[in-house]
């Protein structure tokens, strides 16, 4: 052969490969596109959940008492898209524009639901308007599954063209982004005008370009509303709250050191100037110190300092140093900018951002005095059904705590409008079973009291004796069940309700988009699995809040860390030879009796590291195995967007069994949990449970 022939000879092999190399480029470059999108459209659904849970909560008074019926109704919305996307038709185009017009809809129509009663107590804002909690709460949870559904429609249509291991490892990488996106925004105290510019940048790349002129029509329409609130008068974000300071023109001028501070459209605080509270004002402020009248005030402790009245008053009556202590970073710099008195300048005030029952477990300083100056949230922690962020503050551990954290002749006091008589005898005999003796209890217009405690009885000067019999009194609050506002004895009827209608229409969603149920058979054992994972992360929040504090820091680190576990337990299943599903499902019990064994306050009193390492072991195992076996059945599946759907409707059933713990507590969760992993397993097709 010469050399010509040699050369085409050449040519046409090289042709051959390219022809045979081309399709198979084709194909890597479908599947980035493929993997782009899933994990925008997975950041877009997790960051927008997290935005609508923070965003509703603030706007929709009290609705930040039920976040938990919005994030259910984001599980529906995520599982009905993932269903969606094996349809013909599509739910993405209506998506943004429902979002704008929730978004509209709430601004122009303020909505404040009154929520009373005696068996769980609320903080009322003073006016009620708008529809009654029956009506809203529903609309709310129809209208978040609707505008989520779009999104997870996005990420089920990515799910159908890529193998399910890839595409569950994208939507993990994509739901990592979005937390933590979210996260640094709640750092920035940034306000929604942010987060909806994020929203509506990855919506428009997601929408086709047929659609997207009109996209950008709903888009501008979201973007000035949530700008024209941003730019609202004396309107600020917080990690925790919206909130809002306003002149009391009818007690003073601003300038005069008057302002209301109101989070979440709700009164939260009044500032003003030290000797109008201790005169003038409400009586509360000065009475501890009248109960109290031998104490030194060498160094005081004030939980809940905020805006920093207290901190005045305390120092207007002696004190040589403060610690101030307070959850909320926007509440205190208000304080240091314009509370009149000035007391986060004094040289005798040390200022922490830092959940109350957090700082108290990791200082060695005792004091002479601690204060419980109005430490009430107007929130929950966001993935836990009953925490507020001062949950943990008011247990019968947290009052051992403040013991332990007295001098001899110290002594403790702690204020609010506790609302309820019940409320004020738990609390009080909290004090009296830690102390050993009663407690002063001073009551103001039936709503106010001021309970008061001296380590020595000789040292508190009370008004009058407390006193309730044994069979009146209301257990106390614990670590394992801290649910202060909930009197118990019977389930609160509008939780029994809305968790019936939203059982209901997930039912109703997954038939009308599913089809038959039994058609999803073969993957029943992943909707027991959805529940269980639910509830295993509710008590990890639980847990972690208990032992690190309830900031929203301590939180985005906990689903953080959820889903880089859930991450590592998928690149195992990827890339190595996992035990059969019987042997993890035996480790996944094993973990849940060790983590149920192991008391969360048995770790309190170790140091910041041992502690760390000891509850992420046991919180994060469990996790990790369970997510071995998901990966293992997911891996298998011949209907990936089936699968991943019934696995997030199991959620929904995981959430409501949430509120389980209002009588069994966190610990027994656990228990609940092994029992939805026992029927996932017993639900395992008999050819998967050798797979390995």
């Amino acid at each position: 052969m010469d050399q010509a022939e040699t050369v085409s000879a050449d040519w046409a092999v090289s042709i051959d490969d390219m022809a045979v190399q081309a399709p198979i480029n084709a194909r890597m470059r479908e599947n980035q596109g493929v993997a782009a999108r899933l994990v925008a459209a997975s950041s877009l659904m997790l960051f927008l959940e997290l935005a609508l849970i923070r965003w509703l909560g603030a706007n929709v008074v009290h609705l930040s008492y039920f976040s938990n019926f919005v994030l259910l109704g984001s599980f529906l919305g995520i599982g009905a898209g993932f269903l969606v996307s094996r349809k013909s038709w599509s739910i993405i185009p209506v998506s943004l524009p429902l979002l704008t017009i929730l978004v509209i809809g709430v601004l122009k129509f303020p909505v404040s639901i009154e929520r009373s009663g005696s068996d769980v107590i609320y903080f009322t804002s003073l006016t009620i308007s708008g529809p009654p909690a029956w009506l809203a709460l529903p609309v709310v949870f129809a209208l978040v599954a609707v505008i989520l559904a779009g999104p997870a429609e996005a990420v089920g249509r990515c799910f159908g063209k890529i193998p399910p291991l890839w595409a569950y490892r994208y939507d993990l990488i994509g739901s990592l982004i979005g937390i933590i996106a979210f996260s640094a925004l709640s750092f920035m105290q940034a306000p929604p005008i942010c987060w909806g510019l994020i929203v509506v940048s990855v919506y428009l790349w997601l929408t086709d370009r047929p659609r997207r002129l009109v996209a950008c029509a709903w888009s501008i329409a979201l973007v000035l509303m949530l700008g024209a609130e941003t730019l609202s008068p004396g309107v600020s974000w917080s990690p925790y709250y919206k909130i809002t300071t306003q002149e009391v023109p009818d007690i003073g001028a601003a300038e005069k050191g008057f302002l209301l501070i109101k989070a979440n459209g709700v009164p939260h605080q009044l500032m003003a100037p030290a000797q109008w509270k201790i005169g003038q004002g409400e009586r509360i402020y000065g009475t501890p110190y009248l109960r109290l009248p031998g104490n030194s005030l060498e160094s005081v402790l004030i939980i809940g300092a905020g805006s920093g009245s207290d901190v005045a008053i305390a120092l207007k009556e002696g004190a040589k140093h403060v610690d101030a202590v307070d959850i909320d970073p926007r509440i205190l710099q208000i304080g240091a900018e314009k509370n009149i008195d000035r007391p986060y300048v004094s040289s005798r005030v040390t200022r922490h951002v830092n959940d109350g029952r957090a700082f108290l477990e990791s200082t060695d300083r005792k004091y002479d005095l601690i204060l419980f100056a109005l430490p009430d949230s107007l929130t929950l922690v966001s993935g836990a059904s009953q925490i507020r962020l001062e949950s943990f503050l008011f247990t019968k551990e947290a009052m051992e705590s403040v013991r332990r954290h007295l001098k001899p002749n110290g002594a403790f006091a702690m204020y609010n409008y506790y609302r309820e008589k019940w409320l004020i005898d738990r609390l009080a005999g909290t004090a009296a079973s830690t102390f050993g003796h009663a407690p002063c209890v001073d009551t103001f217009n039936e709503a106010q009291a001021v309970i008061a405690v001296a380590m020595r009885q000789t040292d508190q000067r009370c008004k009058q004796a407390w006193g309730v019999g044994a069979d009146q009194r209301v257990a106390p609050a614990t670590d394992n069940a801290p649910f202060l506002y909930f009197k118990g004895g019977s389930f609160p009827p509008l939780y029994t309700v809305t968790l019936f209608a939203i059982l209901a229409a997930s039912l109703l969603a997954v038939r009308g988009l599913g089809g038959p149920i039994r058609q999803m058979r073969p993957y029943a054992d992943l909707f027991f699995m959805g529940a269980a994972f639910l509830l295993l992360e509710t008590k990890n929040v639980a847990t972690f809040a208990l032992l690190f504090g309830t900031t929203w820091f301590v939180n985005a680190l906990v689903f953080a860390g959820v889903l880089v576990v859930v991450l590592a337990a998928v690149e195992t299943t990827r890339k190595l030879r996992t035990p059969p599903l019987p042997v993890v499902f035996a480790g996944i019990a094993a973990s849940l009796a060790i983590a149920w064994y192991v008391r969360p306050e048995w770790l309190l009193p170790l140091p910041f590291y041992p502690r760390l390492i000891t509850a992420t072991v046991l919180a994060f195992l469990p996790i990790f195995l369970a997510n071995i076996a998901f990966a293992k059945r997911f891996q298998e599946s011949s209907d990936s967007q089936s699968a991943f759907a019934i696995n997030l409707l199991g959620t929904i059933v995981g959430g409501c069994l949430e509120y389980s713990a209002l009588f069994t507590g966190y610990s027994n969760l656990l228990i609940i949990t092994g029992l939805l992993y026992l029927i996932a397993f017993l639900l395992v097709p008999r050819a998967s449970q050798s797979y390995s």
